[in-house]
């Protein structure tokens, strides 16, 4: 579904620098496993604040292991003070871009070097849920400051573009008003109505999907030995190819009715339709 340049390929594929660094003197973690992405960064800084070696666990899709990849490869020889100045902008050029609804995964790579270096001069790093701030995207525990923060850094103008680099908004959609209200405060515009009656886009619903998906219904088939990938999104129809165990199982089709298109039309959009596709 999502178009990765080369490098992101190789660093997924062969990510640099993972695991644990036992002798690690500065220690970054940002997201949780609740949001769906997790990243803890290590860090060995010598006496002369340069960092000497970088490693990353985490916890999420292909751009969230390239970013961290890169990221790690990137700061190898900076000082502290020359790695403060890394942004998201620049792990997503030393990719050689990323698909725009994975630009938050770039995000999370600069908001963990930032948390491990605040982490060596012994300053308090909040805790990601607990960040600073007013929290508007329940969902994924993103608060105001936090999108401020990538709509200035970004220039972003959309509420698309917010959820891109944030996910605030890419769950329920409760915060999409209060997300266009910051988008407005930003750019020195008076807010935006609420809409009452505002239906999902493509992209919000393809979204949402996904990530319902990954979360909830793929874990519940693999304990069973199956599983389910998504295979795209037409409008309101959802097409997907069942895997292990679904594949024979003489029930398969009542499990896409029954549980992955109920649970889709109860949590996302009431008009979805499931289909199998081989």
């Amino acid at each position: 579904m999502w178009d990765y340049t080369d490098k992101v390929k190789e660093h997924f594929l062969s990510p640099r620098n993972v695991g644990e660094l036992e002798d690690a003197n500065a220690i970054g973690e940002v997201g949780s496993l609740a949001c769906g992405d997790a990243l803890k960064l290590f860090l060995k800084v010598n006496e002369n604040e340069v960092i000497q070696d970088a490693r990353f666990q985490t916890f999420g899709c292909a751009s969230a292991i390239a970013s961290s990849s890169a990221l790690t490869e990137m700061i190898k020889g900076m000082t502290l003070e020359e790695a403060s100045k890394v942004t998201n902008k620049d792990i997503t050029e030393y990719l050689g871009g990323l698909p725009k609804e994975k630009m938050h995964c770039s995000v999370m790579g600069q908001e963990a070097l930032e948390a491990a270096i605040k982490n060596y001069r012994g300053e308090t790093v909040e805790a990601h849920d607990h960040a600073e701030g007013k929290l508007v995207c329940k969902c994924f525990g993103v608060t105001d400051l936090q999108i401020l923060r990538a709509i200035e850094e970004n220039g972003l103008t959309t509420v698309e573009e917010v959820t891109n680099f944030t996910k605030a908004g890419g769950g329920c959609g409760e915060c999409v008003p209060e997300i266009e209200r910051l988008l407005a405060q930003a750019q020195g515009k008076p807010p935006v109505a609420e809409c009452k009656d505002r239906k999902l886009s493509n992209l919000e619903r393809m979204r949402l999907v996904d990530d319902l998906i990954t979360r909830e219904i793929r874990p519940s088939l693999q304990k069973d030995g199956g599983d389910i990938e998504l295979v795209d999104i037409e409008g309101a129809k959802v097409k997907v190819a069942l895997r292990g165990a679904c594949t024979t199982c003489r029930m398969s089709q009542i499990t896409l009715k029954d549980f992955v298109e109920h649970r889709l039309r109860e949590a996302v959009d009431e008009n979805i339709v499931v289909e199998e596709v081989r």
